[in-house]
């Protein structure tokens, strides 16, 4: 399937946000033959990092009210980043010396370092081509797309104009195990128009992915697109209660998107939750168990699918909570296909120490004490001393509350405080215990409901 111009990332050579370091053949002079391939090959050999010149991806978080031109902001922040040329992995700015930077700018923040390394690793920002993103949010919530039917006015899609303050952060705040991220951003990045589908249990985070990725891929895009559109679609919402109207719902749907598609200033991400509903439809028809114009609903929302692919600011989202009821013809039309299930004990680890790191900040965790991470816990062999004795705690729970949904994970620690803390302020060793027997509540209660 032909999908149009292969690249989604502006490359540094040619994009105006980019800084491109020197090459070897700024520094030769006017030399002939065997003496300037002699040179040359010195020069490559004392300068190996500027040869390789990796690309390093740096997001600029532009405030809402700042009217200062891009060219500025960029030149302020090539500045920072000329002061502290060496980084360890992602790292983030929100406090600034220079004036103009706090007066327009929230955050600086170098990104997806760690999407292409298992481990943090130092960076030398003087021997990579920095490309940058900067962006403002748009503060608006959600807007509804209706579609008027008889005498009823039907929801039919959730509509965000991106980036999104919504979504703001939601990129890093999700986490994976088998470098779930990695995989969905390399082969987004590397597509213009591309579909997208992710299966997995409830609450593991399919959706929150979709969002982030197309956060993600419009500030990436900044350059090419001016915005982005996030049209979610209630799946449920095109099956009218009279049949013979949800083809007419289909397509009043469409029509809305390709109006947004038409603009070639955005690039429009269509998201389609639970798309079992859809394409379950279809093979209930075939067994006799649904009208048969449900099975023209879900043929026309495919033909529609195949039909907005083809312009190359569109991107396809799709999940699915059951992978066996998902028709054979609507998996074969995407493009990336992607599992995802209950986090392990690492990713659980994760998820806890970022929701602890939350809770001392709000001091509601008191006093603030450091805890190592997965990481740092194996570089020491987990042997337990003062220092590793809490991580390792917390390393026990994660284990325990294996084969919890990410949905459940993160709500655990509000439980445990609700729960078994009741107090504003709790040690770390208390919020520690109550934690461990928030898991077993919910285990507890996981037994009942299946006896």
């Amino acid at each position: 399937m032909d999908l149009g111009p292969r690249s989604l990332i502006s490359h540094p050579q040619d994009s105006q946000d980019c800084c491109p370091p020197p090459t070897h053949r700024d520094y030769l002079p006017q030399m002939q033959g065997r003496e300037k391939e002699k040179a040359v090959g010195d020069l490559k050999q004392a300068l190996p990092c500027v040869a390789e010149a990796p690309a390093v991806h740096v997001e600029v978080h532009q405030r809402g009210g700042s009217t200062a031109k891009r060219e500025d902001i960029k030149l302020n922040v090539r500045k920072l980043l000329n002061r502290h040329n060496i980084v360890f992995g992602d790292y983030t700015w929100t406090e600034f010396d220079e004036p103009f930077l706090t007066r327009n700018v929230q955050s600086v923040s170098i990104v997806d370092t760690e999407l292409k390394i298992k481990d943090p690793q130092p960076i030398d920002l003087s021997a990579c081509t920095i490309v940058f993103h900067i962006f403002q949010l748009n503060e608006d919530g959600p807007s509804s797309e209706n579609l008027e039917e008889e005498t009823e006015n039907i929801i039919a899609a959730n509509h965000w104009v991106l980036p999104s303050a919504e979504f703001h952060g939601l990129w890093d705040s999700l986490v994976y195990d088998v470098q779930v991220k990695s995989h969905v951003s390399r082969c987004a990045f590397s597509q213009n128009a591309f579909s997208l589908i992710q299966m997995g249990p409830p609450g593991t985070g399919k959706t929150s992915l979709c969002k982030a990725l197309a956060q993600k891929l419009t500030i990436r895009l900044s350059s090419r697109y001016r915005y982005g559109q996030l049209i979610e679609i209630n799946s449920h919402s095109l099956f009218s209660k009279w049949f013979s109207e949800s083809g007419k719902l289909v397509t009043k749907m469409f029509q809305k998107i390709q109006d947004l598609i038409d603009d070639k200033d955005a690039l429009v991400f269509v998201l389609i939750d639970e798309v079992e509903s859809l394409t379950a439809a279809r093979n209930a028809c075939r067994a006799g168990a649904e009208p048969s114009d449900a099975i023209r609903v879900v043929n026309a929302v495919l033909t529609q699918i195949d039909q907005i692919k083809r312009h190359s600011n569109v991107v396809i989202l799709t999940t699915s909570n059951i992978t066996e009821k998902i028709d054979v013809a609507f998996v074969d039309r995407a493009d990336i296909k992607q599992y995802i299930g209950p986090p392990s004990a690492a990713a659980i680890f994760k998820i806890y120490l970022s929701c602890l790191e939350e809770l001392m900040k709000c001091q509601i965790i008191y006093p603030r004490q450091q805890l190592l991470t997965l990481r740092e816990l194996e570089m020491i062999g987990f042997i337990e001393n003062n220092v590793s004795k809490l991580s390792l705690l917390l390393s026990d729970i994660s284990r325990k509350s294996e084969g919890l949904s990410g949905r459940v994970l993160r709500k655990l620690p509000f439980l445990a405080h609700a729960l078994y803390v009741q107090a504003p302020t709790v040690t770390i060793e208390g919020f520690l215990q109550a934690l461990s027997l928030a898991v077993d509540k919910q285990f507890e209660e996981r037994q009942k409901l299946s006896a």
